[in-house]
C-alpha cells in the first residue's frame, strides 16, 4: 500500500515536471526579479538619503543617474533568463531573438545611465560654479554636455547595429556618401548647426544675457541656445526663436557685459541767466565728483555747449558704477534732481521753448487805440 502511494506521487511529480515544470521556473525567476527590485529600491533610497546630506554633489549625480537604469537592467537580464527557460522547453522560433534583445537592452540601460550621468554632472557643475572665484561660463558647460550626450547616442547606435549583425563600416561608408546629398538638402539645417557651434566657441553671449541687434528687431534675454534655434525672451515676455545662422550675418550687442552705464544729458537755461552759466557748470562738476555712484576713473565732461534757439545749453557726460538697468535709473534720477537744485539755488531757471515777437514802434493792433490807428491811416501806415 505504501509503495503504491509513493509510486503514484512520483508519477504526479514527473507529470508536473514534464508538462508545466518550466512554468514554475519562470514564476520563480519573475518572483526573484520582483524581490531584487524591491530590495534594490530600498538600498538606493538609503544611499540617496545619505548622499543628499553630503556637500559633495558628484556622488548625488552618480546615485540619481544609476537608479532607474539599474532597475531596467535587472528586468532585462531576468526576463531574458526566463525566456531562455521557455525556449529550452518549447523550442519556439520567436525566442531565437532573445540574445540580441538582451544585448540591446543592456546597451540601452548603459546608454541611459551615461546620458543621465552627463546631465546630472552638468547641473552639479553649474550649481558648484556659483561658489567659484572664477566661474565657468554656463554656455560652455551646456555645449560640452550636449556634445558628450550626442557622442554617447551615436556610439550606442553603432554598437546596437553591430550587435544586430549590421556592418558598421558599411553604415559609415553609406553615411559618408549620403552626407553629400543630405548636405545639399539640409543646408539651412547645417547652417544653423554650425551657427550654434560658433556661438558656443566664440561666446558672444550666454544664457541669461540681454542682447540686441541693430540690424534686426532682436532684443531680449537669452533663455536657451540650441543646435538649431536660440530662444530669446522679449521684454514684453513673448518668446522669440532665432535660427542660429542669423547670428553669423548680423551684429549683436551685449549690454549685459558693459562695464559702466553712461549718463549723457543736455540741459538748457534761459538767455537771461547767461552770466550764471559758469557757476552752474562748476557746481555740477563738483557735485558729480563727490557723487558715490559716479565712477571718477571714467570720462567726465560738464561744459557750456550751444547757443540754442531758446536756451543756453550745457551737457553732462559721465558714467555710473552700476550696470544694473533699474538701479542705473535711480542714480540718473538723483543726478538730474541735484542738477535741477543747483540751477534753482543759483537763481537761474531751466529754459523751455519760447518765442519773442519784436514789434516796431508805431505799430498797433486795429481797434485797440482808435486815435493811433486813425493817425496811422492818415499818414499812410499799415495797421496790424
Amino acid at each position: 500500500m505504501e509503495n503504491s502511494w509513493l509510486t503514484a506521487f512520483k508519477q504526479q511529480i514527473a507529470q508536473i515536471d514534464g508538462i508545466g515544470g518550466w512554468t514554475l521556473q519562470v514564476f520563480i525567476v519573475v518572483l526573484a526579479i520582483l524581490l531584487i527590485n524591491f530590495f534594490l529600491v530600498r538600498v538606493l533610497r538609503r544611499l540617496i538619503a545619505k548622499t543628499d546630506t553630503s556637500k559633495n554633489p558628484w556622488d548625488d549625480a552618480v546615485i540619481h543617474s544609476i537608479r532607474q537604469p539599474l532597475r531596467l537592467l535587472v528586468w532585462v537580464v531576468g526576463l531574458s533568463f526566463a525566456a531562455e527557460i521557455i525556449r529550452a522547453k518549447t523550442a519556439a522560433p520567436i525566442f531565437q531573438f532573445i540574445g540580441p534583445a538582451r544585448s540591446v537592452g543592456v546597451i540601452a540601460a548603459l546608454t541611459w545611465f551615461l546620458f543621465l550621468l552627463v546631465r546630472n554632472f552638468e547641473q552639479a557643475l553649474i550649481k558648484q560654479n556659483q561658489h567659484r572665484e572664477e566661474p565657468i561660463d554656463h554656455t560652455t558647460v551646456y555645449a560640452l554636455g550636449k556634445l558628450v550626450r550626442t557622442a554617447i547616442l551615436i556610439t550606442a547606435a553603432l554598437v546596437v547595429l553591430q550587435t544586430l549583425g549590421f556592418s558598421v563600416s558599411g553604415v559609415l561608408a553609406f553615411g559618408g556618401i549620403g552626407g553629400i546629398a543630405i548636405g545639399f538638402a539640409a543646408k539651412d539645417l547645417l547652417a544653423n548647426f554650425f551657427g550654434g557651434l560658433m556661438i558656443y566657441l566664440d561666446r558672444p553671449f550666454a544664457i541669461g544675457d540681454w542682447i540686441r541687434s541693430p540690424d534686426k528687431e532682436i532684443e531680449g534675454t537669452v533663455e536657451d541656445i540650441g543646435w538649431r534655434l536660440t530662444r530669446i525672451r522679449r521684454f514684453d515676455k513673448r518668446p522669440l526663436y532665432v535660427p542660429n545662422a542669423v547670428f553669423t550675418t548680423v551684429a549683436v550687442e551685449n549690454p549685459s557685459r558693459m562695464s559702466h552705464r553712461r549718463i549723457h544729458e543736455v540741459i538748457g537755461i534761459r538767455y537771461d541767466d547767461l552770466h550764471k552759466m559758469g557757476s552752474i557748470v562748476e557746481a555740477v562738476k563738483k557735485m558729480l565728483r563727490g557723487h558715490p555712484e559716479i565712477d571718477q576713473s571714467q570720462t567726465m565732461i560738464v561744459n557750456f555747449n550751444t547757443f540754442n534757439a531758446s536756451s543756453l545749453d550745457f551737457f553732462v557726460y559721465t558714467f555710473t558704477r552700476t550696470t544694473e538697468w533699474v538701479y542705473f535709473h535711480e542714480v540718473k534720477q538723483d543726478v538730474l534732481l541735484k542738477i535741477a537744485g543747483i540751477i534753482e539755488d543759483s537763481g537761474a531757471e531751466i529754459a523751455f521753448p519760447t518765442t519773442t515777437l519784436q514789434i516796431p514802434e508805431g505799430v498797433a493792433i486795429k481797434g485797440e487805440h482808435p486815435g493811433i490807428a486813425d493817425s496811422q491811416a492818415s499818414s499812410g501806415q499799415d495797421s496790424v
